[in-house]
C-alpha cells in the first residue's frame, strides 16, 4: 500500500516538474529539432544543433542581462541592449586595434562601456523619475548615435580572439562554455548570494524591501549595470565570430533578449529568475527560427510562425512567464 502511495507521490512529483515555465522551453525546443530531423534527416539535424551552440549563446547571453533587469519588479526593462551592443564593439575592436596583446585591454574598455551605460540609464530612471521603458530606449538613440560616430573604418578582432571564438573543446563551442560558465555565477548571485535574494524581494514588493532595510535603487541600479556589461561581453564575442564590429550587429537583440526571458519563466512582475529557462527558450527560438528559414519561408509566415510558437510555449506553461 505504502509503495502504491510512494508511486502516485513519484508521478505527481514528475507532472509538477514538467509544469515548470523553464520545462517548457526546453519541451519546445526537442520538439522543433525533431521536427528537423523529420524533415531534413539526422545529419543536417546535427549541424544546426551545433551551429546553435554558437549563435544561440548569443540570445543566452543578452537573455541573462535583461533577465536580472525584469526580475528587480515590474516595469523594469531594458531596451538599450542593441545600442549597447554597437557601441561596446565598436570601442572594443577600436581599442584591441587588430592586435593580440591588446584583447585585455579592449575587453576591459568594452566592459567600462557597459558600466557607464549601465549606471546612465538607471540614473535617468533614479534621478529623472523616467519609467524605465522610457529612459533605456531614450538612452540607445543616444548610445547609437555616438556608436556611429565611432565606428568608420574599425579594425578587425585580433587573431587570437578570432581562433577563441570559433574553437572548441570536445566539439563544444569555446563561446558555450563561457555563457555556462556565466550562468553558474549568476545562480550563485542569484540563489546563494545576499544580492540575489535582496534582488527577488524587490522584485516581488519593493516597498516591503525598503523597509526590511533593503538598499532598492542600489541593487536596481547593480541589475543595470549588470545588464549593460553582458550585453558588452556578447558584443565582442559576435564580433569575434563575424569577423569585425558593426552598427547594426545588435538590432535583433532587443525583442530576443525579453522573449527568451518570458518563454523561459522569469516572472515579467519580478522575483522570480530561472537562468535554465533562457537556455531553453535560447534554443527553441533559435532552432524556429532555423526551420523556417531552412523551409524558405518568407517574412510575413515567420513572423506569423514565430509568434504563434511563442504563445503557444507560454500557454503551456500556464501563463506564468506573463503574469
Amino acid at each position: 500500500m505504502n509503495s502504491i502511495a510512494d508511486n502516485e507521490a513519484s508521478a505527481w512529483s514528475r507532472i509538477k516538474a514538467i509544469q515548470a515555465p523553464w520545462a517548457w522551453s526546453f519541451i519546445g525546443a526537442v520538439l522543433v529539432w525533431l521536427a528537423i530531423v523529420a524533415i531534413f534527416g539526422f545529419g543536417i539535424a546535427s549541424n544546426v544543433a551545433q551551429t546553435a551552440l554558437t549563435y544561440g549563446v548569443f540570445m543566452v547571453l543578452v537573455g541573462l542581462g535583461q533577465m536580472l533587469v525584469i526580475t528587480s519588479g515590474v516595469g523594469n526593462i531594458d531596451l538599450s541592449v542593441p545600442s549597447t551592443i554597437a557601441l561596446a564593439g565598436v570601442v572594443g575592436m577600436q581599442v584591441m586595434g587588430g592586435a593580440d596583446g591588446r584583447i585585455v585591454l579592449g575587453i576591459a574598455a568594452a566592459l567600462g562601456v557597459g558600466i557607464v551605460i549601465g549606471l546612465a540609464n538607471y540614473a535617468l530612471i533614479r534621478m529623472l523619475r523616467i519609467p524605465p521603458i522610457i529612459a533605456t530606449l531614450s538612452s540607445s538613440f543616444i548610445i547609437q548615435s555616438i556608436a556611429i560616430t565611432q565606428g568608420r573604418q574599425l579594425p578587425p578582432p585580433p587573431p587570437a580572439l578570432g581562433a577563441f571564438a570559433t574553437g572548441r573543446f570536445l566539439d563544444v563551442p569555446y563561446i558555450a562554455l563561457v555563457a555556462l560558465a556565466l550562468s553558474f555565477a549568476l545562480a550563485v548571485l542569484l540563489h546563494r548570494a545576499v544580492y540575489g535574494r535582496r534582488l527577488s524581494a524587490i522584485g516581488q514588493n519593493a516597498r516591503a524591501a525598503w523597509l526590511a532595510g533593503v538598499n532598492v535603487h542600489r541593487t536596481r541600479c547593480l541589475a543595470y549595470v549588470m545588464s549593460a556589461m553582458i550585453a558588452s561581453l556578447t558584443a565582442l564575442l559576435i564580433a569575434a565570430t563575424s569577423g569585425g564590429a558593426s552598427l547594426d550587429m545588435g538590432v535583433e537583440y532587443m525583442l530576443i533578449s525579453i522573449a527568451v526571458v518570458v518563454i523561459g519563466g522569469t516572472l515579467v512582475a519580478g522575483g522570480k529568475a530561472t537562468i535554465a529557462g533562457v537556455w531553453g527558450a535560447s534554443m527553441f527560438l533559435f532552432l524556429t527560427n532555423a526551420v523556417l528559414n531552412a523551409v524558405g519561408a518568407d517574412a510575413g509566415v515567420r513572423s506569423i510562425v514565430y509568434g504563434v510558437l511563442i504563445i503557444a510555449v507560454t500557454v503551456a506553461a500556464g501563463g506564468k512567464a506573463v503574469r
